[in-house]
Formats: structure tokens, sequence, C-alpha cells
């Protein structure tokens, strides 16, 4: 499905920026965090429903997907809750998410052409990401040893990745012009 097709582009990305304000809220232990993660998903698992539901023609890739996102949904709606049995659900995401690496993967961020030519800008905003990505990564796993500034890491981090999701989201500027002296080529 191209870029143009995508039906309730935004309003996904907007309640995965609410659900990563959630996660943090719960992290740093403020008021309403399990709230908005558990509106947040329920809004994931609604909008992607629709979307799939709209989409024409569905291929079997499709149906992982919607079984991907509306397991992973589930299981943080069941977990928020302390509820029991979450196992199968953390067995049917494991699953889905092994048949969508293997069938797509990362040819999913790629244009067809395996090519993607970025902007400086562009370049600079996706190092943003993979440190925010890195933060999160790290400040969880010295959360999780109790190390002193993982709150403050993992924040910085959850900070850096939904603002990227934001500029995603509110950038309507297109490359007009190709700068060929910054692309990048991935295999």
């Amino acid at each position: 499905m191209s870029a143009k097709k995508k039906v309730l582009k935004s309003p996904l990305r907007v309640a995965l920026v609410v659900l990563l304000i959630g996660v943090l809220a719960r992290i740093v232990q403020w008021p309403f965090g399990t709230e908005l993660v558990i509106t947040s998903l329920s809004g994931i698992a609604i909008l992607y429903a629709i979307r799939f539901w709209k989409k024409k023609p569905k291929v079997f890739l499709d149906y992982i997907k919607l079984i991907l996102v509306l397991t992973c949904s589930t299981y943080g709606i069941l977990t928020m809750f302390h509820l029991q049995y979450t196992i199968f659900f953390q067995i049917v995401m494991g699953g889905s998410f092994i048949f969508w690496f293997i069938m797509e993967g990362t040819a999913y961020f790629m244009d067809e052409d395996r090519r993607a030519k970025n902007s400086s800008l562009q370049i600079w905003w996706n190092i943003a990401m993979v440190l925010g990505t890195l933060c999160i990564i790290i400040g969880g796993l010295m959360k999780i040893l109790q190390w002193e500034f993982a709150s403050a890491l993992l924040v910085l981090g959850i900070v850096m990745v939904a603002l990227y999701i934001v500029k995603d989201l509110f950038s309507t500027a297109r490359i007009k012009k190709e700068d060929s002296s910054s692309e990048e080529f991935q295999l």
C-alpha cells in the first residue's frame, strides 16, 4: 500500500506518541500513565483494524501485520490490568513478528529500488532516532540494574523518539530536489 493510499496514518501516529508519553509517565511514576497506555493501545488496535478493513486487496502479509498489531495491543492492555494468560499473546506476537520479519523485514523501510535518498536533515533526524532508541534500551537496562541517571537517559530516549514521530507527523514539506551528495545506499 503506497503512502498516499494509507488510511488513518496520522491518527495512528498520534496514538503512538500518546503511547510513548504514557510509557514515560509510568516509568517516572506520573499520574494517569496507565490510563494513557491503555487508551493508546486500544486506539491503535481499533484504528489499525479499520485500516485493515478498508484496504483492498488484502494479501497474506496484511493478515500477519493485523495479528501482530492486535496481539501486541491486547498483550499490553492485559498486562496493564495484571491479568493472567498473557503468555499466549506473547507467543502469537513473537511468531507473527518472525513471519513479518522473514517476509518483509527491513525492506518495509526502503524504496522499491532498495535505495533511500535522504537529505542531510533527514540523515540527522535518522541519527536522532537511532540515538533515541539506544537511549531507551540502555536506560531500560540501567533502570533494571538501578543505576544512577537511568531515568534521565530513558526519558531522553523516549522524548527523542516521540519528537521524531511528531516531526514525521507534521512535516508537510517534501524533498523537491534530490541532493545527490548525501544519498545513502541501503542493501
